[in-house]
């Protein structure tokens, strides 16, 4: 752990002592190296469940895919970041660049906590990087707005959780997850203790987040710089998934009864928020629509509650975390060229950047989930979960997979196809870190069919 956690921390220093000149280079340079180390994580031999380096920092089969993501995905946000950044003075450079490490080291501390309030205070450090960045580096006016929404509606659904928490520390003496598995939980009989169920994972519900609770999502994604947009549909999500894993195996005897209305939420919010993404004009605030519905296959997963669901929640948490960057990146160097997100503007760019429609092309199918790729696999052992759950599901799983598949259409036909409008003809080429950025996000996908148990979670 320490290997991966030095160098991160290592980063501040780079990040202020490094010239201008170099400032970049060296950034990337030395996250990278991160990113490669992270890797060794994936070599799993251990035979116990955690693989501990000291009381309060451990890893699992669970916690390093998500770990390994976190690591991979800090080079690639500062890639992004490049052109729009540079320009900027030497000391703003420096704050943006100290952020996002900064992100990336409450991250790592979050997912490897083995102790639960560890991991609920990393959870709310998280915020204060994101609302910076959006509140500070997003495009337009209404970014202060979407920063307010954000952080009110993560820490109001936080704070029953802190609560939550104190009470299971009252009943079992213990918040580690290492003793947690061992110790008695509660009988869980009264109407207090279903609320108390409830204060458990609100907080994750509306950070992944479910249909309902979803409102500050499309807001904060539209007005975020492309770090901020790629940071949050790919990890600070995910966050979500993985508390209501860590959370919902103590509050097991009573999940059963208590999902049903979260579970219809999700499955209903996968059909709404698909119809939405059908209607909108906006690049970013359809990718930030599609992420809702995909997370609500995720949420659905993980409340029924079967080690069938569980893996392909986690697989679809890994495989929605790299396909999800890399549209957002994609949206991104659209917007550089021709300075606006409405798909009809930019339509027809096919014609002019043949690569990059070969890149959207990718990016869509994955979003789709076609197979082979990691998408459809987690998509169907939902699927299979949740129709053994209820046969019902069905109709709205079914249904939902038919619009994914209509608004990846649209969202590709829309902006790269058709006749090229006379004022995009004088656009700039694309850069080789944008191709480089985009291969790095959709290779480790690919590669991801040929060995998918590094992604399984616990039923590997």
């Amino acid at each position: 752990m320490l290997k991966i956690l030095t160098p991160t921390i290592m980063l501040f220093p780079t990040i202020w002592l490094s010239s201008r000149k170099w400032l970049w280079t060296n950034v990337i340079a030395q996250s990278l190296f991160i990113a490669l180390i992270s890797l060794s994580w994936l070599k799993w031999d251990s035979e116990t469940g955690w693989s501990s380096s000291n009381l309060l920092m451990g890893t699992d089969p669970l916690s390093t895919p998500l770990l390994v993501l976190t690591c991979w995905l800090l080079p690639l946000m500062i890639l992004a970041s490049q052109n729009h950044i540079k320009q900027e003075p030497l000391s703003r450079q420096q704050v943006y660049l100290t952020l996002m490490a900064s992100l990336q080291t409450f991250l790592i501390l979050a997912f490897s906590a083995t102790e639960i309030i560890m991991f609920y205070v990393m959870f709310e450090a998280t915020l204060i990087p994101t609302l910076v960045i959006i509140t500070r580096w997003g495009n337009q006016a209404e970014r202060l707005n979407a920063g307010t929404y954000f952080l009110f509606y993560t820490l109001a659904g936080s704070l029953p959780l802190l609560v939550a928490l104190l009470l299971l520390q009252r009943d079992t003496s213990t918040l580690s997850l290492l003793i947690l598995h061992y110790s008695q939980t509660p009988a869980l009989l009264t109407w207090a203790d279903k609320i108390w169920w409830a204060g458990c994972l609100i907080a994750f519900l509306v950070k992944m987040p479910l249909y309902g609770l979803h409102l500050w999502l499309p807001k904060a994604h539209v007005e975020a710089p492309v770090a901020g947009s790629m940071i949050l549909a790919a990890i600070l999500l995910k966050l979500g998934g993985y508390g209501m894993i860590r959370m919902t195996v103590i509050l097991d005897p009573l999940t059963k009864n208590m999902a049903y209305p979260f579970i219809i939420l999700a499955l209903w919010g996968i059909i709404m928020t698909g119809s939405i993404c059908l209607r909108q004009t906006d690049l970013k605030s359809l990718i930030a629509y599609s992420s809702v519905s995909h997370m609500g296959l995720v949420a659905a997963g993980i409340l029924v509650q079967t080690p069938w669901g569980l893996s392909g929640a986690v697989i679809l948490m890994i495989a929605h975390g790299l396909v999800s960057s890399a549209l957002f990146c994609l949206a991104n160097t659209t917007y550089e060229r021709t300075h606006s997100r409405t798909m009809i503007l930019a339509r027809g760019l096919q014609v002019l950047f043949p690569l990059t429609a070969l890149w959207w092309f990718v990016a869509n199918l994955a979003n789709l989930a076609l197979p082979p790729l990691p998408n459809l696999m987690g998509e169907l052992m939902i699927m299979t979960t949740l129709f053994n759950w209820s046969n019902w599901t069905i109709a709205l799983t079914g249904l939902g997979t038919l619009i994914t598949a209509a608004y990846s259409l649209h969202l590709f036909l829309t902006s790269q196809r058709g006749p090229s409008p006379t004022h995009v003809l004088g656009l700039q080429p694309f850069h080789t870190r944008e191709h480089l950025l985009i291969a790095l996000h959709l290779i480790p996908l690919i590669l991801l069919i040929s060995k998918p148990e590094l992604m399984w979670g616990w039923c590997s």
